[in-house]
């Protein structure tokens, strides 16, 4: 295993499938990612000072570091939350040829 924090894992939400995989299959389009993750979660949150609870969708895209900033603005324009989701976090160790291939597949 590599130890490395040259990579990052970000993570966002959308409130429905179709609308998860159409930013996710635009993110890795645009080789701002090397994968995304799509899967359902139920979320538990105050927003305007009430509590909510919903079904969301999670996108946790694979990405270089250097790309993170572009990233989250990238998904800020396409997204159609208020305050979406957007954290980013490092990844602290992984396969060298798994590592290499996100290198190889957000380059320009």
């Amino acid at each position: 295993m590599t130890n490395r924090s040259d990579y990052a894992v970000v993570i966002t939400t959308t409130d429905a499938e179709d609308k998860a995989h159409t930013l996710a299959s635009a993110v890795v389009n645009e080789k701002l990612a090397a994968c995304a993750q799509v899967y359902p979660i139920a979320s538990v949150y105050r927003w305007e000072g009430k509590i909510e609870q919903d079904k969301e969708w999670r996108i946790d895209f694979k990405t270089r570091s250097d790309l993170v900033d572009k990233l989250a603005g990238f998904i800020g324009e396409h997204h159609d939350y208020d305050e979406p989701e957007i954290i980013a976090l490092p990844i602290m160790g992984g396969s060298a040829g798994y590592l290499n291939w996100v290198t190889a597949e957000t380059q320009s």
